[in-house]
C-alpha cells in the first residue's frame, strides 16, 4: 500500500515507521492518523514483524503533535474532528499490541508526539530532543494518554509540573528522570535504535510478547495479584515451538533459532 504521510518499511523482522510531514514538524492530521492506523494494524498482524522503530522525518521534530493549523481551518475546529482510530497516531489507544515498539526521537516530541513516545516501550533520543505536553496552553488537554501515562512514568510532582504548565524538558533531563533509555547524537540515533531491536530479537519473540503483556497488565494490580495472574501469551509460550527450542539450544550450546511460533 502506498502512503503519503508515512514511510513504512520492513527489514529482517523490524518494521520502520517514519512520520513524514517534516514541513509541519511531523504534526498529524486526520489523513495521517488513518495511514498510521493502517500501518500499526499491518505491523500487529504480520507474523514476520517482531519489533517496530518509529521516528520522524528530518532532524527537527519527531512530531509536534496535533496539526493545529489544519484543525483551525476546519468547520468547528478541533472539536469537530472525531478521535482517530487507535488513539493519536493510531497507537496511543492500542492496548492489544504486545510486540515491542522503540521510539527514535529525532527532535521535538510535543503534545500528541510525546504521547506516541509514552506509548512505546523504549525511547532513544537525540541530544537536541525536547519533550512536553503544551495542550493546556492552547485550550486543550493531553487526552491521548499524556495525562495518564506521564504520571505513571515520572515522579508525580514532575509529571504534574509538566502537565499543568506545558513546560518542556530536554533529552538529558528526560534521561535523568528515567523517561529515556539513551541520548545520542543524530548520526547515532537509528544505529542505537537498531541496536536495541537486535538485542530484543536475540530473545524469543513469543517470550518478548508474553513479557510485555504481563508487565503492562500487571501495572495496575497489587503485586500478589499480578504475580498470580494467568496471562494468555505466557500459556502460548509454554506450548510453542520456541518454548522447546530455547532449552534445547542452551543444552546444545548454540544460538537458538527462533520461529515466532
Amino acid at each position: 500500500m502506498a502512503y503519503e504521510y508515512v514511510i513504512y518499511e520492513k527489514k529482517e523482522h523490524i518494521a520502520y515507521v517514519t512520520i513524514n510531514r517534516p514541513e509541519v514538524m511531523n504534526a498529524l492530521h486526520p489523513p495521517s492518523h488513518e495511514e498510521l492506523w493502517g500501518v500499526w494494524n499491518d505491523f500487529q498482524d504480520d507474523s514476520e514483524m517482531w519489533v517496530a522503530i518509529v521516528t520522524g522525518a528530518g532532524d527537527r521534530a519527531f512530531s509536534a503533535g496535533n496539526d493545529l493549523k489544519y484543525s483551525a481551518a476546519q468547520p468547528g475546529g478541533r472539536a469537530s474532528q472525531p478521535d482517530p482510530p487507535g488513539g493519536f497516531g493510531g497507537i496511543t489507544g492500542r492496548f492489544d499490541c504486545h510486540k515491542p515498539i522503540i521510539a527514535a526521537v529525532n527532535g521535538y516530541a510535543l503534545g500528541g508526539g510525546f504521547e506516541i513516545t509514552l506509548a512505546c516501550d523504549i525511547i532513544v533520543a537525540v541530544e537536541h530532543a525536547r519533550f512536553g505536553l503544551p495542550e493546556a496552553t492552547v485550550g486543550l488537554m493531553a487526552g491521548s494518554g499524556g495525562i495518564d501515562r506521564l504520571p505513571r512514568q515520572l515522579p508525580l510532582k514532575m509529571a504534574m509540573g509538566m502537565i499543568l504548565t506545558g513546560r518542556h524538558i530536554t533529552a538529558q533531563e528526560a534521561y535523568r528522570l528515567g523517561l529515556v533509555n539513551e541520548v545520542v547524537s543524530l548520526k547515532d540515533l537509528m544505529p542505537c535504535a537498531q541496536g536495541w531491536a537486535q538485542d530484543i530479537m536475540r530473545c524469543s519473540p513469543l517470550s518478548i510478547r508474553a513479557s510485555k503483556e504481563g508487565a503492562m497488565k500487571g501495572l495496575g494490580l497489587p503485586l500478589e495479584a499480578a504475580m498470580n495472574n494467568s496471562y494468555r501469551l505466557n500459556q502460548m509460550v509454554l506450548r510453542s515451538e520456541d518454548g522447546i527450542e530455547g532449552p534445547k539450544a542452551f543444552a546444545e550450546k548454540r544460538a537458538p533459532r527462533w520461529k515466532g511460533r
